[in-house]
């Protein structure tokens, strides 16, 4: 408790500033529950189900897009990366903007042939996309597996990221700032479904695109401007300046097979997928499309552009995911850092909050109503499914939270993991599920076997082959088993797509 007066005192506008967002967010979840209580009269459980989990397929162009913005963008995005950036100068810049066309391609690719499949089918979920496609309870048992346990990696690094924060810009001890972050994003994610999670995300994604105009700004001011801080960056090391990074630390193999990683991989992200479930119509999907990107790519170009620019305005700060708050608290005015604070804040909120809401829906289409009730929503109760969907939610974000009480360093290697995890296993049973009709479940679930195992295997013992990273050779050996597991496995007609 002393902890906490202490940090009130010293930054009493920043603590004010972060507060009140994290109570505005925390109201709009509430406000959020009121289209959930609708949904519990009258509709049923599939009512219920749609409108918690999808917000009722209702999105608009402008709502799906910061959606699929905010979901996407993290602590890896805000410190994680800034703070690599720092490291080895703007080669990294030249990575992070790889990731630009992710809602342009993500929707482009994916949102109408997922949207269409998930009408015809009901399907909630990337999961009962996959079982819907494939028939096959293996598959869906062994994919949700893996995608609880990647979303609670990602979630585990934005909770540290975001209590790290609080520790850094408030002088709150980490655990304070932990309960704090923890306590808000589990409450208006379990109160507001999945409505409270896009609503909030709207929010987050305005804040955010201040938050990172403001930090880029007063780096550059503090720096005497943009000229000045090159040169004092190739004094350094003129490594800063070039595509490979300071000491090479970025080879060319490495930045091509970047764009496997968070360029074409993000098809097989669920956390984006499930995004293309829930928007209105055609011309809400374009808008989100044209939209996204542009937002995207000027937040990731910001905050990392700060990281790499950080290093000629501050030469001296210890590598690592401090380097963006130490940042904030030396170069912004404590209005401004607040602000920027729940920029921040905003960017990992959403990523958690979205992750919560599709893995408590995984839980219970395919778990609960799929083995329990063996998939009869006539059987359930609407107030059952309710209070089993929220439990749910609370229980594995307070799961996440007691996984950060011992935290590790570098969030964004954590992320990037995960990232690749989730693109090994999910990957070609998407995009071959959507396009390509002779797709059986054999392939599906050699892919999914193959692509983790030698995507695990490359990381754990650093194999590389020609200095690429590990997600671009993983998805070759995932591609290739899938066509060798199809053609072991002759096709049927209820593994085929809806016509």
């Amino acid at each position: 408790m002393s902890g906490l007066v202490d940090a009130v005192r010293a930054q009493p506008v920043v603590f004010l500033v972060v507060v009140l967002f994290l109570a505005f967010m925390v109201g709009a979840g509430f406000w959020a529950r009121r289209a959930v209580a609708r949904s519990e009269k009258g509709g049923g459980v599939r009512k219920f189900l749609e409108e918690y989990f999808l917000a009722g397929r209702s999105l608009g162009g402008f709502a799906l897009a910061m959606s699929m913005i905010t979901t996407y963008t993290s602590a890896s995005s805000f410190i994680g990366g800034p703070g690599i950036a720092y490291s080895l100068g703007l080669g990294w810049i030249l990575l992070t903007m790889i990731q630009v066309p992710t809602a342009f391609l993500t929707l482009g690719v994916l949102g109408r042939k997922f949207s269409e499949f998930s009408e015809k089918t009901g399907a909630l979920t990337v999961s009962q996309f996959l079982y819907h496609r494939y028939r096959s309870n293996l598959l869906v048992a062994v994919t949700s597996l893996f995608m609880i346990v990647f979303f609670v990696a990602i979630m585990l690094a934005q909770f540290i990221g975001g209590a790290r924060l609080f520790q850094a810009i408030t002088g709150l001890p980490y655990t304070s700032g932990l309960i704090m972050f923890g306590v808000t994003v589990c409450l208006y994610t379990t109160v507001g479904g999945f409505r409270g999670v896009v609503l909030t995300e709207i929010i987050q994604g305005v804040v955010m695109l201040f938050a990172s105009v403001s930090i880029l700004y007063c780096v550059i001011d503090a720096g005497g401007g943009l000229g000045p801080i090159l040169d004092r960056m190739e004094a350094i090391d003129p490594g800063l300046l070039l595509p490979t990074g300071a000491g090479g630390g970025i080879p060319v193999p490495f930045l091509l097979s970047f764009w496997v990683l968070v360029g074409v991989g993000v098809l097989g992200l669920p956390q984006t997928a499930q995004k293309c479930l829930a928007f209105r119509d055609s011309r809400s999907l374009r808008r989100a499309m044209i939209f996204g990107t542009i937002v995207i790519g000027f937040i990731l170009f910001a905050t990392h552009l700060t990281g790499a620019l950080g290093r000629g305005v501050i030469p001296d700060l210890p590598v690592g995911d401090l380097i963006m708050p130490t940042l904030i608290v030396r170069l912004m005015p404590p209005v401004l850092s607040g602000l920027f604070a729940a920029g921040v804040l905003s960017a990992i909120m959403s990523t958690v909050s979205s992750m919560l809401i599709i893995a408590s829906a995984t839980l219970i289409r395919d778990v609960y109503l799929s083995w329990h009730l063996k998939g009869d929503l006539e059987a359930a109760k609407t107030a059952s499914v309710k209070r089993i969907s929220t439990g749910l939610t609370a229980f594995l974000g307070i799961a996440v939270f007691v996984l950060a009480l011992e935290p590790p360093d570098l969030l964004a290697w954590i992320n990037l993991f995960a990232f690749g995890g989730l693109e090994a296993v999910f990957f070609w049973p998407i995009l071959l599920g959507l396009f390509w009709k002779k797709a059986n479940r054999t392939g599906a679930f050699a892919s999914v076997c193959a692509g983790l195992l030698s995507f695990i295997l490359m990381t754990v013992f650093k194999l590389s082959p020609g200095g690429m990273h590990a997600i671009a050779p993983s998805l070759v050996i995932a591609g290739l088993a899938f066509f060798v597991g199809n053609a072991c496995h002759s096709d049927s007609a209820k593994e085929r797509a809806p016509a």
